[in-house]
């Protein structure tokens, strides 16, 4: 299974993209995790790992513009720091 396939079977995830093979893997992150649901992120962590998809936002926390509320923010904070290893930050 490939990280965009979860876009594929819940269009509703990013219903404004068309085209889901132009979708990298920050974007695929960044609305299962704005968008999604527990079941959803469950799905992206098999895909691309735990580790991998906490280092994905680790990153986009640290840009400059973050498209994450204060609450999901905070919440992925702490279970990241939490359950993956070596993304505490």
């Amino acid at each position: 299974m490939d990280f965009r396939d979860i876009i594929r079977q819940k269009p509703y995830l990013l219903w404004w993209v068309r085209d889901y093979d132009a979708l990298n893997e920050e974007a695929v992150v960044e609305a299962v995790l704005n968008n999604g649901d527990w079941e959803e992120l469950q799905d992206l962590i098999k895909i691309l790992g735990r580790d991998q998809v906490a280092g994905i936002f680790f990153k986009q926390m640290g840009y400059p513009r973050c498209n994450y509320s204060d609450k999901r923010a905070n919440f992925f904070k702490n279970y990241f720091s939490e359950y993956a290893r070596g993304n505490t930050h």
